[in-house]
């Protein structure tokens, strides 16, 4: 059976990666000189308390080659064919570390890396789709063909709180940053050609809840959706309430926002993948 491996950027539920198998290789995030493995060494909350409270701003950085290499070298002795799917290359550098990493152990096996052009459950859910697909005996090229045709179909939401973790981090001019910091407008973002672009600004927060969903509401044929959150549950079970009719039964997921997309959406934040169908 084909293996599927993805970084910690794809926020996937930890109980969702056991139960379909996936890999999940954990990015770093640091608070000045303690560092920390995303999702293993220090949890969402730690993460969200210390971000919130303390004086240091967190900062990120992808594993090396050799972490990549060796959960490929682990799963080719239980198969010879492996797809990794990752955050966007504009966002992170996972996806070239994971091709550097295939280049350790491509003689063993075959590995297929994809940029999948999305960040957090946007990646997750492309994850989901191959790793299912896997468990019905597709092959690699198979699973390729399908990601790839979902990612065209592939979106991602964020409604945030304030736009200063994004510049803070470098995934933001500091102009549109500016934007967000006037007169209480609540910024909403979404994920283009694998970059951060903003996408509508709304005054306060209800006024955005309001127009979040509605932008969502407005895509065919969902196929599958995630919701996420950094620091508001209670906002996000408000938000699967609304959404869920949009969405097959047993396709609406709920997911933190784990430390590494944290540190650049900040608390407050909410957001959406989806798969929607063809127009």
């Amino acid at each position: 059976m084909v293996k599927v491996v993805t970084d910690s950027c794809s926020d996937l539920p930890s109980q969702i990666a056991q139960d379909l198998g996936i890999a999940v290789v954990p990015l770093n995030v640091s608070f000045g000189e303690e560092s920390f493995q995303d999702g293993v060494s220090i949890t969402a909350d730690e993460f969200y308390d210390r971000l919130i409270k303390g004086p240091i701003l967190p900062k990120t950085a992808v594993p090396g080659p050799g972490a990549f290499a060796e959960v490929y070298s682990k799963l080719a002795a239980e198969t010879d064919e492996i797809t990794s799917i990752h955050i966007s290359k504009k966002l992170s550098g996972a996806s070239d570390s994971a091709s550097l990493g295939r280049e350790q152990v491509k003689q063993t096996c075959r590995i297929e890396v994809i940029d999948s052009l999305m960040a957090s459950m946007g990646v997750g859910l492309l994850v989901i789709t191959a790793a299912k697909a896997a468990q019905t005996g597709a092959n690699l090229d198979q699973i390729t063909t399908l990601v790839r045709d979902a990612m065209s179909r592939t979106r991602y939401l964020g409604l945030l709180d304030s736009l200063e973790y994004l510049q803070k981090g470098g995934r933001l001019g500091k102009g549109q940053a500016l934007l967000g910091s006037v007169l209480n407008v609540k910024p909403i973002l979404h994920i283009q050609d694998g970059e951060v672009c903003p996408l509508e600004r709304a005054r306060g927060r209800s006024k955005g809840l309001t127009r979040f969903c509605e932008l969502v509401e407005e895509f065919p044929g969902i196929e599958d959706m995630a919701v996420m959150y950094t620091t508001t549950p209670d906002e996000a079970d408000d938000l699967i309430s609304r959404l869920s009719p949009l969405v097959p039964e047993g396709h609406m997921h709920k997911a933190r926002v784990g430390p590494t997309i944290g540190t650049y959406l900040g608390p407050g934040a909410l957001t959406v993948a989806l798969i929607h169908g063809k127009a």
